[in-house]
């Protein structure tokens, strides 16, 4: 084992080794017929995501901010409506909310998941509640069941930000698949990542599909004939390649995935949890996690990371500062302690290095360099 090489956080480079032949025939498929925008490949990924996730309708998108904000259109969402999410998450979620002139309602999260607390949700609806925008985070699917049931009982849209749990399931169901729309995103980073920036939708609603094809290729179907404002949010045929290519790869991946992230809480467990210095992930019943961040709590959350640091261990930390706490987002009347449960996780939780490749060397050294912090 050797303990001075730098671990990589994200190992994008041994991934492409393993695909390189197939990347790069693709590439060069896209590079020979010249369709750069909506060119075939972009047909192709759509059909074989909608079968991926088991709903009739995807359609690929420049970015998974993109594709949340193109969902929120479709449902003719702007000034003076609300939509339901949470302070816990990456700007997008929120920022989406804003960009279309509606306002965005925080709920708490749960301690253990750090996905919406169901509990909270029927108390924040109001006459102008539109959308409720859920985030499945670092890996896992929220309670859908509970938050399925009480939007329709309101009949309200619920959208699934997706952008870090493609590849994850609750109760046998595909993530991307629970939901009116659900949005996700190819960023390089991401479980399914493509080379650039890039998205995707789903929806169950044939009528909603044609209404977001619209609104992503600046509001029309029809060359020169746009029924609606929109967007230019159309994914390129290039990443589309890249994204056929390594979804011949997904299902291992997602498996590693799986098993990467037990054997890593079957380490940490007894250096954390059982020794009162932090938690590691929770599962819910019914999910399985694809682990998009393996991320743990911490009570000396500097400690450890310069621990970390030392040998040659890069770690992360999303999100050093809730939602309600940024200056852009200070109009939403929030303040410190209105959401304690995400402040708190905000403060204590770091991510770990993750990605299909690692190897049981990998985790070994890792947990070690935990072992190692004082306490």
């Amino acid at each position: 084992m050797n303990d001075s090489k730098p671990i990589p956080f994200i190992d994008l480079k041994t991934q492409f080794l393993a695909l390189e032949k197939e990347i790069r025939a693709a590439m060069d498929k896209v590079l020979e017929h010249g369709q750069y925008i909506m060119g075939p490949e972009i047909k192709q990924l759509e059909d074989k995501l909608a079968a991926y996730v088991g709903v009739p309708h995807a359609l690929t998108t420049a970015s998974g901010t993109d594709s949340l904000e193109i969902a929120l259109r479709a449902l003719d969402i702007g000034p003076g409506d609300e939509v339901i999410t949470v302070p816990f998450t990456w700007i997008s979620t929120a920022e989406v909310i804003g960009q279309v002139g509606a306002r965005p309602v925080f709920i708490d999260i749960e301690a253990d998941t750090y996905n919406m607390d169901p509990d909270l949700l029927e108390a924040a609806i109001t006459p102008r509640t539109k959308a409720i925008m859920p985030v499945s985070l670092f890996g896992q699917m929220a309670n859908y069941e509970r938050i399925n049931e009480i939007a329709a009982k309101h009949g309200i849209t619920v959208i699934e930000d997706a952008a870090q749990s493609f590849g994850a399931t609750r109760h046998g169901k595909r993530s991307c698949g629970v939901t009116t729309i659900a949005a996700t995103s190819f960023f390089p980073a991401k479980p399914l990542g493509c080379y650039g920036d890039g998205g995707a939708l789903f929806t169950t609603s044939a009528a909603l599909d044609e209404k977001m094809k619209a609104i992503r290729n600046h509001g029309g179907l029809v060359r020169h004939h746009h029924t609606c404002i929109g967007m230019n949010g159309r994914f390129d045929t290039l990443q589309a390649a890249v994204v056929l290519v390594k979804l011949t790869r997904f299902d291992w991946e997602v498996e590693r995935r799986n098993a990467i992230g037990a054997r890593y809480t079957e380490l940490l467990r007894p250096l954390l949890d059982e020794r009162g210095l932090g938690t590691t992930p929770v599962v819910a019943p019914g999910n399985t996690h694809v682990y998009a961040q393996y991320t743990i709590r911490s009570v000396d959350r500097d400690a450890l990371q310069a621990r970390l640091k030392a040998a040659n261990i890069p770690t992360a930390i999303y999100y050093p500062k809730c939602i309600h706490e940024q200056p852009a987002f200070a109009y939403c009347g929030y303040k410190l302690g209105d959401f304690p449960v995400s402040e708190k996780a905000s403060r204590e939780v770091v991510s770990l290095p993750m990605h299909p490749d690692l190897s049981e060397d990998d985790l070994q050294r890792i947990t070690k360099a935990v072992a190692a912090v004082p306490g």
